[in-house]
């Protein structure tokens, strides 16, 4: 593949709904360009994109995948992303190396969740934009639907720069609304020819005609006048306005095709290479390691080497892959380079470009371009490699936080070491996956966007690890504490020949009041009745008898207890003697002084459009959850907060999906704990309980 400059590049990342056909669309690109010589399909597992096993299995994008496309003396890098919401870390992280945005809609299914998220997506990056109406060839496709609805979900400036030409109910041209022409396929192939506009689509195609050039009027104040006096834009006046204010996101092309026929791919290439811009000029933004400032740094290949990686690859058999974007000078081949986060220097042998699964060796790659370097294991996604003395570090891609965790197991004894191994290496390539050690629990848990992600995250596991995980449902973080007073007298004797051991503690057990602290420990003794040197050792019962309660073996807080007399002996008694009384002190005053679980309770922040609130109260109130306060923001959405027990919180990621229809989104964190209901309570009790007897 050739080495381009940085004008001769576009960036391209595809989003849309899951099933929308973003990879479909990637394939017929491909083969109108010539990179393939026949096209593949999701469902027979041999498409560009969809290379991965798990891909294959299952028939839909797991990982962002990239497609770059030479067209016209321009490589276009096109990153196919995954449409299903569980995977979203995917599509930020390729969003963050993209410079325009295609959002793909099915005809037939119109605007959906995914169609709404990847419009806010590109509204977050302020990333250009166009939309591409595919399955045209469908009967029940509807361009015409499908763009009235866009008007009136996205405004007037989204415009058709197409419409479709139907005849016996097949889809067999279009025309230009732009030049108002006529283009009518050959056959069923992506091969098109001239021909005059039909009558019938004269009333459609001035209604389009009428909304394009709204939308170039509104571009100036000139054109609004001029519009307003009837005046009609020169083609020229009108391509000129696109071209400047598709660029800047002041209008929305709409397009159109059928990926399966490969039918609208040439002119979708056309219109990246007119419309959309190239790195050069662009910004990025970068913090200036001297004074922390955050400076904008233009893609430029006549300064010093600098890049940004922004997504990481692991395979089992050709190792690891890191995708860099390149933001000024040069990568090349065989050359050092230097990891500014870590601050480590590296040999670099060789630079790619990766087509799919396939690795095209290239000899550089200049400024604004994407490719990848294989096996430097000191890179991760997100950090910036430069030469050494570069004082400008890149921001990493911000990806949305896992909320969604269940627990694992190893399935044969002695795979741990093996599965945290393989799991480093999954959370290396996607940034929404964590593995957390929860000690005070003895579990491990695994977090991620969804329950999907999870099962795919298992499945790789077994398939390309070869050790097998169990999921469950994880044990919540309960505490221990006491409401009531308790006066109780430990007492330890044994008498085994020689030295015995004898300790007797009289304590009093009470709120301390400070849950923050698992206990208080005090002591009035009078009177000498205990010696002050065994007060450590009674304190030293009090703190290990806190680290599993008496009630159902969590943690205690909120304890005080205060010595207040005892018995010793000159020889038998000990440290360890007092410390043990204490210990069986506590036991009993703990289960007499009014025991009680405490639950964790979290603050939920949750994002929904106005219809759905009363549902999504509704449910909160349902967890036990009390709403503290609602706020309303852009985009008709309303942010609902609420407090919801930790426990009643496991799969409301799927529940908030499934009563929204997946455009829901939440986040939640600790904020204290509260005593549990009492049924809550007792079959809390009782599951541990049968734990500990099994």
């Amino acid at each position: 593949m050739n080495v381009y400059e940085t004008n001769q590049v576009r960036n391209i990342v595809l989003l849309g709904h899951g099933g929308a056909g973003k990879t479909t669309l990637v394939e017929s690109m491909a083969f109108v360009s010539g990179v393939i010589s026949r096209m593949g399909k999701v469902p027979d597992g041999n498409t560009i994109s969809d290379f991965d096993k798990e891909e294959i299995k299952r028939h839909f994008s797991i990982g962002t995948s990239i497609v770059p496309i030479e067209w016209e003396g321009v490589k276009v890098n096109f990153l196919d992303t995954p449409g299903y919401f569980d995977f979203v870390g995917e599509v930020e992280e390729a969003a963050s190396a993209a410079d325009a945005a295609i959002i793909v809609i099915n005809g037939k299914a119109g605007i959906e969740v995914g169609t709404e998220k990847a419009w806010e997506l590109c509204e977050k990056l302020n990333l250009p934009r166009m939309f591409f109406v595919t399955g045209m060839d469908d009967d029940n496709a509807s361009f015409r639907t499908v763009t009235l609805a866009l008007n009136e979900r996205f405004g007037r400036k989204v415009a058709p720069f197409h419409v479709p030409m139907r005849e016996n109910e097949k889809f067999v041209g279009f025309v230009n609304v732009v030049k108002m022409k006529g283009r009518r396929f050959v056959g069923s192939t992506s091969q098109y020819e001239e021909c005059d506009i039909p009558d019938y689509l004269e009333h459609h195609l001035a209604v389009s005609r009428e909304s394009l050039m709204e939308a170039v009027a509104e571009t100036s104040e000139e054109f609004m006048e001029r519009y307003f006096d009837g005046d009609e834009f020169t083609y020229e006046e009108v391509s000129n306005a696109l071209r400047t204010h598709v660029m800047d996101g002041s209008i929305v092309p709409v397009l159109m095709g059928s990926g399966i026929n490969a039918q609208g791919a040439k002119m979708l290439l056309d219109a990246i290479l007119k419309y959309f811009p190239s790195p050069e000029g662009r910004t990025v933004l970068g913090k200036d390691m001297s004074n922390g400032e955050i400076v904008p740094v233009v893609y430029d290949s006549s300064k010093y080497m600098s890049a940004k990686v922004f997504k990481t690859l692991v395979d089992p058999f050709i190792g690891k892959y890191s995708f860099v974007k390149v933001c000024t000078g040069s990568l090349k081949a065989d050359s050092m380079i230097y990891n500014v986060n870590k601050e480590r220097e590296e040999k670099l042998s060789r630079v790619y470009v990766l087509r799919g699964k396939e690795a095209i060796e290239v000899p550089e790659l200049k400024a604004g371009d994407i490719g990848a370097v294989a096996k430097i294991s000191s890179l991760s996604t997100g950090d910036t490699i430069a030469l050494k003395g570069a004082q400008v570090i890149y921001d990493k891609p911000e990806v949305s936080v896992p909320y969604t965790y269940m627990c694992y197991k190893a399935v044969n004894k002695g795979d741990e070491d093996k599965i945290a191994s393989a799991l480093a290496k999954i959370m290396d390539e996607d940034l929404t996956v964590r593995s957390v050690n929860d000690s005070e629990n003895r579990q491990t848990l695994l977090y991620g966007i969804g329950e999907q992600q999870l099962e795919v995250v298992v499945s790789k596991l077994a398939e390309r690890y070869k050790v097998n995980v169990v999921l469950s449902k994880p044990k919540f973080a309960f505490r221990e504490t006491i409401r009531k007073k308790a006066t109780v007298t430990g007492t330890h004797k044994k008498q085994s020949g020689g030295h015995g051991q004898y300790g007797v503690v009289v304590m009093e057990f009470e709120p301390s009041g400070d849950l923050e602290k698992p206990y208080v420990f005090e002591e009035r003794v009078v009177g000498g009745a205990v010696p002050k040197n065994y007060f450590p050792a009674v304190d030293k019962g009090m703190q290990e008898s806190v680290v599993k309660g008496p009630l159902a073996g969590y943690p205690v807080v909120g304890v005080k207890g205060t010595l207040i007399d005892g018995k010793y002996h000159p020889v038998d008694s000990s440290e360890m003697a007092f410390k043990t009384a204490t210990c069986l002190a506590f036991k009993q005053g703990f289960m007499e002084a009014g025991p009680v679980l405490l639950e964790p309770i979290a603050t939920v922040n949750v994002t929904v459009p106005n219809k759905f609130a009363g549902d999504v109260m509704g449910d909160m109130n349902k967890r036990r959850g009390r709403v503290l306060g609602m706020d309303h923001i852009a985009g008709g959405k309303q942010v609902i907060t609420a407090e919801v027990p930790m426990s009643e919180m496991f799969g409301y990621g799927t529940d908030l999906r499934s009563m929204t229809g997946g455009i829901g989104d939440f986040s939640y964190e600790f904020t204290r704990y509260e005593q549990a209901p009492v049924d809550v309570q007792q079959k809390e009790v009782a599951a541990r309980a049968e734990e500990k007897e099994s």
